[in-house]
């Protein structure tokens, strides 16, 4: 499928970065922003802008129900989530897909493997990859 509007679900320089190439790719981008980022340059550059909530990031930028709706109501096919804030979060891959939005980064079950050490340990050790010396799973001292 085809991305025609992309949802940043981040802010400042990386929220750039997406949006610049996403222009270059001649796809729309979305931002959104908190009460505070709202003259921010992120928010400016694109081409259509939510605002998700207060000052605080558990409020806005961590907000899942808040940054689904902005995309729901702009008609944004895609969300990138840039790095940090809910890249590596799997449920919020999981809900972006279950309401038929395309999310751009690695399968929730990849997120989840990879967020627990030991799983991840073991998954590279099964696919041949070379691990650092250390215990097999779980020290429990």
């Amino acid at each position: 499928m085809a991305i025609s509007r992309l949802l940043i679900a981040n802010r400042g320089e990386i929220a750039l970065r997406i949006h610049r190439a996403a222009h270059e790719m001649g796809i729309e981008t979305v931002a959104v922003h908190s009460t505070a980022d709202a003259d921010a340059m992120h928010v400016r550059l694109a081409d259509h802008a939510v605002c998700i909530g207060p000052p605080a990031a558990k409020d806005s930028y961590l907000n899942m129900a808040a940054i689904i709706s902005a995309a729901e109501i702009t008609h944004a096919d895609a969300i990138h989530p840039g790095y940090g804030f809910l890249s590596e979060n799997a449920q919020f891959a999981d809900i972006v897909e279950a309401h038929g939005i395309t999310w751009i980064g690695p399968k929730p079950e990849h997120i989840r493997t990879m967020g627990d050490k030991i799983e991840a340990k073991r998954t590279a050790g099964k696919l041949g990859l070379p691990l650092v010396p250390g215990s097999d799973g779980a020290v429990s001292d």
